[in-house]
């Protein structure tokens, strides 16, 4: 997984108009949308204070890029806002929470794993299906299996 490594950044480096990409470059870069960037950092999902230039702009770098990433893929994969917030809070504090960390990550493996197996029992029914019907195809009695045909059978 990929974890962001937290480190202090001056304050004028973070600041610095100059510096850093907006949030269209950035949700360009993530394929995150401005807007769900926005409702990320509203929500507490952020892990370090995202830098804004003299006139309020925001710029981000490439750490906030990283946990954007983060952020993206744990959804993804269902994990809820509230856990990937608990997340996000972890990391914010630094050293002394792996365990936790571990512990969160280990829990949404396990409903990753269990939603994995889940879909593979569903593929299973889709090829059975793709199967019959190519069969049925194949052997040319493919239209008389139309429900409109079975109805009119009884």
């Amino acid at each position: 997984m990929l974890e962001v490594k937290r480190r202090r950044v001056p304050g004028p480096a973070r600041s610095a108009p100059q510096t850093g990409l907006s949030i269209a470059e950035a949700a360009r870069r993530t394929g995150v949308s401005v807007h769900t960037r926005r409702y990320y950092e509203r929500a507490g999902l952020a892990v370090t204070t995202v830098g804004r230039t003299a006139g309020g702009r925001r710029r981000y770098q490439q750490q906030d890029l990283n946990w954007i990433t983060v952020c993206t893929r744990l959804r993804a994969t269902g994990m809820p806002i509230k856990t990937i917030r608990r997340y996000a809070q972890l990391v914010s504090g630094g050293p002394g929470n792996e365990q936790e960390r571990l512990a969160l990550m280990e829990a949404h493996r396990a409903d990753v794993t269990a939603k994995l197996a889940e879909l593979q029992e569903n593929l299973k029914l889709i090829d059975h299906k793709i199967n019959v019907y190519r069969g049925r195809l194949a052997v040319g009695d493919a239209d008389q299996w139309a429900p409109s045909r079975l109805a009119g059978a009884r």
